[in-house]
């Protein structure tokens, strides 16, 4: 934590506006940043769930009914694994 402090009074005094932005927006930001690291939680899996479901509508744009997307996702995503016939 001592040295993200550094690192955001170093970007807030640099010669550089974009730096002087970036380090304005990390010090906004410092306990969600403080929390993530401290409990190493991220949203890294719901945004890949979230872009996998999104591929699987757009595969099946012609899909009649939610459930049938729905199921397609439990599918891929879900760790459902039917018995298939003759298998």
């Amino acid at each position: 934590m001592a040295l993200l402090d550094e690192w955001i009074g170093w970007a807030k005094a640099s010669s550089s506006a974009r730096f002087r932005v970036v380090g304005r927006r990390v010090e906004k930001h410092r306990t969600g940043i403080v929390a993530s690291l401290l409990h190493g939680l991220s949203n890294g899996r719901v945004d890949a769930v979230n872009t996998h479901v999104r591929l699987i509508a757009r595969i099946g744009y012609a899909f009649h009914s939610a459930e049938a997307l729905i199921a397609l996702a439990m599918l891929g995503l879900g760790g459902v694994c039917p018995q298939l016939p003759g298998r």
